[in-house]
């Protein structure tokens, strides 16, 4: 026998594991709709997810059915870790927290979404929907705003379309190129009533966009005076963390 040839049986055994774990993170936490999202049988579904809790990848609560477990907490923990942007830009928005009070964001692009990875909470008590693992639409936040300020117009536009009403559009093209050429955004009520924030673009090395940092406030505390005045040091903290990217002023040749 082949010790190098693929035990195909175990691979898709893991595979169907894998994809119970993904069920239950989009909202599957009974044994019929686990089955329904990854197309296996009753008796099947029940023996994988059986083993996952027992592994600690689910947890089964009588109440709430299967959701997911505390070993893919630690993991998650250890990826966020061994990831250098989150160790980078740890510090500078813990500091940015500090000087403003405020919810502090830091979000990547994936696909045509924001993929929040680290929310530092409002020193005031306030309480936002955000969260590490949030997803939003790009378009609809500061953040995912700032992610696109290195697009085209053309991407602007087929983006906004895809997720909101297109009569907004032209307003929201012509303050996507004041942020642009600003090197900022702003969140202006757009995603949630109330919350505004202020936004500006993470780069590496090759003066590429690869994350994006937000305070963020209600109303209240958020003036449209005091969103200008933040935009120099919210702008100054993305920089600091782009700087240990290895971005550099100016762009490589």
């Amino acid at each position: 026998m082949n010790e190098n040839a693929p035990n195909t049986t175990g691979v898709q055994t893991l595979i169907r594991g894998l994809t119970v774990i993904d069920a239950v993170m989009n909202g599957c936490h009974d044994l019929k709709s686990i089955g329904a999202y990854t197309g296996t049988a009753r008796s099947t579904t029940h023996r994988l997810a059986s083993a996952l809790v027992e592994q600690r990848y689910l947890r089964y609560l009588p109440e709430q059915g299967y959701v997911l477990g505390s070993k893919l907490i630690e993991l998650g923990a250890k990826a966020l870790d061994s990831t250098s942007l989150y160790a980078r830009a740890q510090p500078v928005l813990q500091r940015l927290a500090h000087y403003t009070q405020d919810t502090v964001h830091l979000g990547i692009c994936e696909g045509e979404e924001v993929l929040y990875l680290i929310k530092i909470n409002s020193q005031r008590g306030l309480e936002m929907r955000s969260r590490p693992g949030h997803r939003m639409p790009l378009p609809l936040t500061g953040i995912g705003k700032a992610l696109l300020l290195d697009r085209g117009e053309a991407q602007w536009e087929e983006l906004f379309c895809k997720c909101t009403d297109a009569i907004k559009l032209e307003d929201f093209m012509s303050k996507m190129r004041r942020y642009a050429t600003g090197g900022y955004a702003f969140d202006l009520e757009e995603n949630e009533p109330t919350i505004r924030c202020v936004a500006a673009p993470v780069y590496d090395a090759s003066h590429a966009i690869v994350a994006a940092i937000s305070v963020a406030s209600t109303s209240t505390y958020m003036s449209y005076e005091r969103m200008e005045e933040l935009v120099p040091y919210v702008k100054a903290c993305a920089s600091e963390i782009s700087t240990e990217l290895g971005w550099t002023e100016h762009a490589p040749a």
